[in-house]
């Protein structure tokens, strides 16, 4: 199994040079092409948020404290005082970054539901619908930041795979087959939640029509 800093530098690498391409071929702004850098490295260490001591998962609750006290920050200058708001930002960050982090360590099995191809599609919509929804992006650069995490994530499972084929003894460890995989069988339960996560995703996601004009953009960077 590849390590944290191995999955990290290959998925920002991929990332930069992918949104440096669209940049080049003028799809997407200087800064676009940054935040796209961004999603793509995240997505190169979310499979790893169920390994119960990776540094993956403390990376990735920290920047989901820091998206609930957004969101919380949000909502309390409508309705709230400002002390109550600034309180309660401080402690969605606090629920979000320390039970919430301990419970989803605590209830998820290592390379499991979570470290598999569906997976990734649910990161992917997840990004898609806070890009949209909460940071209101436009839908095009949105489908954008969800298929780059998705491509992020896709390498992270990748890596995992190829650590698991020893060039050298001429054999395949017992890892291999956990990390590149659709999803986890039998697993009934995760597929059902995961399932219905992709769909809430799909339901909150811009409209179809822009993912399809991503796609139709992306495809003349594979002549590049």
């Amino acid at each position: 199994m590849a390590d944290f800093r191995t999955h990290i530098k290959v998925a920002s690498v991929a990332s930069a040079l992918l949104a440096g391409a669209m940049a080049w071929a003028q799809l997407v702004t200087l800064p676009e092409a940054g935040l796209l850098w961004l999603a793509g490295s995240l997505g190169g260490i979310m499979p790893d948020i169920d390994a119960d001591t990776s540094r993956s998962i403390r990376i990735i609750f920290r920047l989901f404290g820091i998206l609930g006290t957004m969101l919380a920050l949000l909502y309390g200058r409508q309705y709230l005082p400002l002390v109550d708001t600034l309180v309660l930002g401080a402690a969605a960050y606090v629920v979000v970054r320390y039970p919430l982090c301990w419970a989803f360590a605590r209830f998820t099995v290592h390379r499991g539901a979570l470290h598999s191809l569906l997976a990734n599609l649910v990161f992917a919509g997840g990004g898609v619908v806070i890009s949209s929804r909460l940071f209101q992006l436009p839908a095009e650069l949105a489908w954008q930041l969800g298929i780059f995490v998705f491509i992020g994530a896709f390498i992270h499972l990748l890596l995992d795979e190829l650590y698991s084929i020893d060039l050298e003894g001429r054999r395949l460890k017992k890892s291999f087959g956990t990390a590149l995989k659709v999803t986890e069988w039998p697993a009934p339960l995760p597929n059902l939640l995961l399932l219905s996560l992709l769909a809430g995703c799909w339901w909150l996601a811009p409209a179809t029509p822009s993912l399809l004009l991503v796609l139709q953009r992306l495809l003349p960077l594979s002549h590049i």
